[in-house]
């Protein structure tokens, strides 16, 4: 339908040019009402899952909804989320059921080194991962060496939890002397909220800002960041499904530009990001939501690397560090290949990020 209204529309192009002008006047109206019956391109589609539920972290991506970002770049974007986690992202990606996802990157590796399937993170939303250690000070937790002789509450699909033998190892921990108390992840920050634990594994932005917001004082949280204490590992990044990358290379640099443009104006003004976020889930709270963002900017996301070499790549040396990190509580069956899950052929220019 489309290309006979194209031809029909190059015909009647050619014929204007016979007639005189107030013909020529009243066929130009009846181009543009033929042009207005013209199906509209559609973009092409793209499916993004999240692996954990939405948070004000996640805004830049409503962001680019909401600005016509995605659309700009021609691009169709759903948003969903996956409650499996990372294993359910990576099944998704593997299965071509998603086609981007935001999930852990040094889960990725491992997952990619134990499975071989060949998933790719292509932008590193966290320059500097947001594992921590969330502790009550009146609990006699202010530092990392604070965590021997007490309770440690975890859920095993934390990713925090996963790095937490790395954390210990590079922070002069003796994990053995901690008493880590497997946990469902619902009832991690109740328990320290109660007293009936001295610390958490979580996310920074996620377990301080939630643990305020439920009437914890804030003064008696002690937040220590992995990241401050040697733990030189990346965080979540943008992932690509094999299949959409060898069909679509060009949709998934096309994500990225207009998901940069996006995470720029979230930094200059993490409000009106906050905002995009609220209209696509209306039960979130805006405060609490713009906390977390600023927190997350702040310590993740706008870092003194990504002041030097912009937003998404990784450094070589210390993508290099980081899988020695990896390897010193997780054995590689082919550590010399753990590099190749990330590609940065899809980031755009560095001038532009």
């Amino acid at each position: 339908m489309a290309m006979v209204a194209n031809m029909a529309i190059v015909t009647f192009l050619v014929s204007v040019r016979r007639l005189r002008p107030i013909r020529i006047a009243a066929a130009l109206l009846c181009l543009v009402a033929l042009a207005g019956t013209m199906p509209a391109q559609a973009g092409t589609p793209l499916h993004l899952t999240l692996d954990r539920k939405i948070d004000g972290t996640m805004a830049p991506l409503f962001l680019a909804v909401d600005q016509g970002a995605f659309k700009d770049e021609g691009l169709d974007v759903t948003i969903d989320v996956a409650a499996g986690g990372s294993a359910e992202v990576f099944d998704r990606l593997a299965s071509a059921k998603s086609d981007l996802a935001v999930s852990d990157l040094n889960l990725l590796i491992k997952f990619r080194d134990a499975t071989g399937t060949p998933i790719k993170a292509v932008f590193t939303v966290f320059d500097k991962p947001p594992y921590a250690i969330i502790a009550r000070k009146s609990r006699g937790v202010a530092a990392p060496r604070d965590l021997q002789g007490r309770k440690l509450g975890a859920s095993a699909t934390d990713p925090t939890f996963a790095v937490w033998p790395t954390f210990a190892s590079v922070a002069g921990i003796d994990a053995a002397k901690v008493a880590v108390e497997q946990l469902g992840s619902p009832v991690c920050q109740p328990m320290l909220a109660a007293g009936e634990i001295d610390a958490i594994t979580g996310f920074s932005f996620i377990s301080y800002v939630d643990l305020k917001a439920s009437g914890v004082p804030s003064d008696d949280l002690a937040v220590l960041p992995m990241a401050a204490y040697g733990v030189v590992l990346y965080g979540d990044a943008i992932m690509v499904a094999p299949t959409f990358a060898a069909r679509k290379p060009d949709a998934v640099r096309a994500f990225l530009r207009a998901y940069v443009r996006a995470l720029k104006e979230a930094v200059r003004d993490p409000a009106s990001a906050i905002e995009a976020l609220l209209r696509h889930n209306e039960k979130l709270s805006k405060d609490v939501e713009l906390e977390r963002l600023r927190m997350a900017i702040r310590d993740n996301i706008v870092t003194p690397a990504v002041k030097a070499n912009g937003f998404g790549g990784v450094e070589p040396d210390r993508f290099a560090a980081a899988i020695e990190q990896l390897a010193l509580t997780y054995r590689f069956k082919a550590k010399d290949k753990a590099a190749a899950a990330f590609d940065a052929s899809y980031l755009p220019p560095a001038a532009e990020r």
